[in-house]
């Protein structure tokens, strides 16, 4: 058997490749690791066992599957797509199990007309359930040369990948309740087939006979994995930490990796599940919020924030000693960002939670919400802010008409060129429009990252520092979950550019419908306290200009 050629893309590798390793690692040939197992005479495999070609005509498509089914493993295959008119046609590549509740990873081609872009498909699927469909067009030809297509299936992830660059990535959640495939083997199969009913611009353009026979070819096939035979599987251990396991099996992404995945998300996917609220009107599915590990750092507090449950659960504390607080890993520039925050219950007299966004320097940006804590049986204080250019004086107070520390709730910044929009659980409590033509100054420019805290602010924070802390009530505690910033614009520290999420361009929405009026109106008679814009005594030698336009 060949040995397994180098991983070629950016990887952390957690444990090293030993000699001893019990991994099925080879560069197949299709005679000997492959069948052909439909088509009448469509599929074809020559050159000495390294070509195989797959055909489809009016009568049948074609297709074959690997001899050997896989608990695990990274699955490469070159391919060379139909070339041509191939509107209508499927090249399917994936791994799937038998049986009714089946799991699935798939590669799914989709053809288009002459000079339109093949669409790239890809789905999980566990136990028959997938929904889970990501899409995307390709940075190259895939008709005119081979490229390598990869499957990397370990118990902690499935990593989808094209001539070695990450495309996407999904995690094992189940901690979560999100299904995911780590029981049942699995065969890689290949067909080509007529999908005109749906491949193509949803089904509009169909299939052009004229043009058949359509080819797709395939040559390259290796698989590292572990392989199972009469229930065994050729790994003694798959739990990646022993020296039983190959690399793959532990295999993560690297911040290198991360990047170009999220290079190719923000310029090729066309469609993301994780973005599409049309179709999840209840709420995204739980692996689409973000986990903070990955997303955030504790930056302060002295072991006084933590991450919990697999990185869906963060908590800050504070005591008398300190507080503590994180902020984002990327900057923004524009996005709609949702946090659920559950705040410090019973007496919170003094203490603050800041959720906001922030740019650097002395003349920063900032889009504030602030919690300001109160007595037991008090209502909070909602504090919201803008500032520009360092300068803010634009707050509005509102109580809420919920019990913020009983469960968790939604705050979103919907922020663009025209608007901020200051959302609780969907509902819009305040709109800050862009009037820079009329001399209001506006964050624009300055790209901010998100913080939170939770500190001591007992000389203003309730009734105006008349009520203080009662520490004997600490360490005081709040908790945050489902951050989601998949409609946004933004940029890793190690980035000069701002890559906006191509799929989901929600953010850019301008203004608020009807409904949505109707809903602040209500919020801003019934529970606004404090308006800046109707403050004549703070500003007695006029109100500021946005005030009155």
């Amino acid at each position: 058997m060949k040995a397994m050629a180098t991983i070629n893309y950016s990887t952390t590798i957690l444990v090293p490749l030993l000699a001893a390793v019990m991994i099925y690692s080879v560069s197949a040939k299709f005679q000997r690791d492959v069948e052909i197992t439909w088509g009448d005479g469509r599929g074809q495999i020559t050159n000495n066992g390294e070509l195989l070609t797959l055909s489809l005509d009016k009568s049948s498509g074609s297709g074959f599957q690997s001899k050997n089914e896989y608990l695990f493993g990274k699955i490469d295959m070159q391919i060379k797509l139909v070339a041509g008119n191939s509107a209508g046609t499927v090249t399917a590549y994936y791994l799937k199990s038998p049986g009714s509740t089946w799991d699935e990873i798939d590669f799914e081609f989709l053809g288009n007309l002459s000079g339109d872009p093949y669409t790239l498909h890809t789905n999980v699927f566990t136990q028959g359930k997938g929904n889970k469909e990501q899409q995307f067009k390709l940075w190259f030809d895939p008709t005119s040369d081979f490229h390598t297509y990869s499957i990397l299936w370990n118990p902690q992830r499935i990593i989808f990948s094209v001539d070695g660059t990450p495309i996407r990535e999904f995690k094992n959640m189940e901690s979560q309740g999100t299904l995911f495939p780590k029981n049942q083997p699995m065969r890689m199969y290949s067909t080509l087939w007529n999908a005109e009913d749906w491949a193509t611009r949803g089904g509009l353009v169909k299939t052009d006979w004229s043009k058949a026979p359509f080819n797709a070819s395939y040559r390259g096939f290796n698989e590292e994995a572990c392989v199972v035979s009469n229930g065994r599987s050729s790994c003694p251990d798959v739990s990646g930490q022993g020296s039983s396991t190959g690399s793959w099996l532990s295999q993560e992404l690297d911040s290198t990796g991360q990047e170009r995945m999220r290079w190719v998300q923000s310029n090729y996917m066309i469609y993301n599940y994780c973005t599409d609220t049309k179709r999840f009107p209840q709420g995204l599915p739980q692996e689409c919020l973000a986990a903070f590990y990955e997303s955030f750092d504790i930056t302060w507090g002295d072991g006084r924030a933590n991450i919990y449950e697999n990185g869906e659960l963060l908590t800050c504390t504070l005591d008398k000693i300190s507080g503590s607080g994180f902020q984002s890993k990327k900057e923004y520039l524009f996005g709609k960002i949702d946090m659920k925050l559950k705040l410090v219950k019973g007496n919170s007299a003094g203490t603050v939670t800041a959720y906001y966004l922030s740019s650097k320097g002395k003349t920063w940006d900032e889009i504030d919400f602030e919690f300001l804590g109160n007595v037991t049986g008090q209502p909070y204080t909602i504090h919201t802010n803008v500032f520009t250019g360092g300068k803010g004086d634009r707050e509005m107070q509102f109580h809420l008409w919920f019990d913020p520390t009983a469960d968790f709730h939604t705050y979103t910044v919907h922020w663009n060129y025209d608007n901020i929009i200051f959302l609780v659980d969907g509902i819009p409590i305040r709109v800050f429009k862009n009037n820079e033509k009329s001399g209001v100054a506006y964050p624009t420019y300055q790209p901010m990252k998100i913080y939170s805290s939770l500190w001591e602010a007992d000389d203003w924070a309730t009734q105006g520092g008349r009520v203080k802390i009662d520490w004997s009530n600490a360490p005081f505690s709040a908790y945050y979950r489902s951050f989601n910033d998949q409609s946004s614009c933004s940029r890793t520290s190690n980035s000069t550019w701002v890559t906006c999420d191509a799929n989901s361009n929600s953010w850019k929405k301008t203004t608020l419908s009807d409904h949505q009026y109707g809903q602040m109106a209500w919020v801003q008679k019934e529970f606004m306290i404090y308006n800046y814009c109707t403050d004549y005594k703070r500003f007695p030698q006029g109100l500021p200009t946005e005030c009155k336009l």
